[in-house]
């Protein structure tokens, strides 16, 4: 009888490391993908679908990005630095647009409405990217969520 519950016991361990080791030990949750436009323009990203305002090409440029290089072993937030990184030109874009409106200039220091420290509006758009960077590696990985569709190793849409 004890070598049976012994025996037992041991099925039921191996049964249960074998299963976390074929989902990497969580559970993925598909639902949260956010899909990409394909070539035939079945599924919309969610710039097309939505209004579009200055965060837009950065955000959709993180997230291209991000989904992309999720697969890396990297800890998420040094691939969401990546994706920052390969959406320089999008957020140097979007501090120019920032430049030459009515509003505080790029050095100009205002107090943040998120954290209540002293900040400018450069810092707030590189803040932003870099959220959203770390928010899509993490969701891509989280629900094992498929890169967007690429051309010579660059995420399309970029």
């Amino acid at each position: 009888m004890k070598t049976t519950l012994m025996t037992g016991a041991a099925v039921l361990l191996a049964l249960s490391l074998g299963a976390c080791e074929r989902s990497g030990g969580y559970a993925a949750n598909s639902q949260i993908c956010t899909p990409f436009k394909t070539a035939n323009g079945n599924q919309v990203a969610p710039a097309a679908s939505g209004a579009v305002d200055a965060a837009t090409p950065v955000d959709e440029c993180v997230r291209r990005w991000a989904y992309s290089l999720a697969g890396s072993r990297d800890g998420a937030d040094i691939v969401a630095n990546a994706a920052v990184a390969a959406c320089g030109g999008a957020l140097s874009r979007w501090n120019q647009a920032g430049l030459g409106q009515g509003g505080p200039a790029g050095g100009e220091q205002a107090i943040s409405l998120t954290t209540g420290e002293v900040t400018n509006p450069m810092a707030e758009h590189n803040a932003f990217a870099q959220g959203r960077a770390l928010l899509y590696v993490v969701q891509a990985r989280a629900g094992h969520c498929a890169p967007p569709p690429a051309v010579n190793g660059v995420p399309t849409g970029t």
